[in-house]
C-alpha cells in the first residue's frame, strides 16, 4: 500500500491510499480519482514528506530490558534464517527487487544492500521490503 497527499483544482487537500503507484498512475488517467470535498477529477500529487526515520529516531531497547537477551536472541535467529534461505545480491538489491515483483524474475527471497533513496523508490512504487536487524556485536 502507498498513501498519496493529493489536491484537487480547487486547493482542497486529501489523502489517499492506493495498492501501488500504478494503481494510482491507472486510476488517475482513468479520472477515477476525485475530490472527497467538490468531486472534481482533475487531482494531482501534492508535496509531501516521506515518513523516513533519522539515526536519533531509532527504537531501541535497553540492556535491562527483562527479555533483552531473548529479543537479542529472536533477531539474530532471523537475520540467519534470511542469510541461509535467501539470495545475496548485493548492491543490486533494488534492481532484483523490481524485477521480481514485476515478474521479470522468478519469485524468491533476496537481501542485499540498498541506498536511503532505493529503499524510498522501492516503497513509493508498493515494492514491501524490511530492514534485515543489524546488532551491534556483529560488526566485531
Amino acid at each position: 500500500m502507498i498513501q498519496y497527499a493529493l489536491v484537487c483544482e480547487n486547493a482542497h487537500r486529501f489523502d489517499a491510499w492506493f495498492g501501488n503507484a500504478e494503481a494510482y498512475e491507472a486510476q488517475h488517467a482513468r479520472k477515477l480519482v476525485t475530490c472527497p470535498v467538490c468531486d472534481s477529477a482533475h487531482v494531482e500529487k501534492a508535496l509531501m514528506a516521506p515518513a523516513v526515520r533519522t539515526q536519533k529516531e531509532k527504537v531501541a531497547v535497553s540492556a535491562g530490558h527483562p527479555e533483552h537477551q531473548k529479543i537479542r536472541e529472536a533477531l539474530r535467529a532471523l537475520r540467519r534464517k534470511v542469510e541461509t534461505e535467501a539470495d545475496y545480491v548485493g548492491e543490486r538489491f533494488a534492481e532484483e527487487a523490481r524485477k521480481i515483483h514485476y515478474g521479470e524474475a522468478d519469485q524468491r527471497g533476496i537481501y542485499g544492500e540498498a541506498s536511503r533513496d532505493e529503499v524510498t523508490g522501492l516503497l513509493e512504487d508498493g515494492i514491501e521490503i524490511m530492514p534485515l536487524p543489524v546488532l551491534p556485536d556483529d560488526h566485531n
